[in-house]
């Protein structure tokens, strides 16, 4: 015991234990094959469901514009320019003038929708039926 290394860990095996190991390591063995193709995870319910929406998509050679697309008016091209123009604070100023309407706007559309609950207008529907 003196004549082994610091840190060494050496452990008498007896036969019968090297035997049992073995057919131990032999019983874990599997035999299945493990197929690597992708199983469908999520299947349709209803079949052709899915060619069907993507029938109806837009592909990207699609003629339509997008809202954001269209071209600039006049009008629209002197309101950058003059934005383009602008100092940084004076930039600054604009964006807080646009929050500050944007705040205004969301306080009325607050009004509003309360005095619609006020005045039964969501549920008018429902007792009609």
């Amino acid at each position: 015991m003196a004549s082994e290394k610091p840190g060494s860990f050496q452990q008498a095996v007896s036969d019968s234990d090297q035997e049992e190991l073995r057919e131990f390591g032999s019983s874990l063995i599997s035999m299945e094959n493990l197929d690597r193709t992708s199983p469908e995870l999520w299947p349709e319910k209803i079949p052709g469901v899915t060619e069907f929406i993507n029938s109806f998509q837009t592909t990207p050679n699609s003629t339509t514009k997008l809202p954001y697309s269209k071209e600039l008016t006049h009008e629209d091209q002197n309101y950058v320019h003059q934005l383009a123009t602008l100092s940084t604070s004076g930039l600054i100023g604009k964006v807080k003038e646009l929050h500050d309407i944007a705040y205004q706007l969301g306080i009325e559309e607050s009004k509003e929708v309360t005095r619609g609950k006020y005045l039964n207008l969501f549920n008018r529907d429902k007792k009609h039926k």
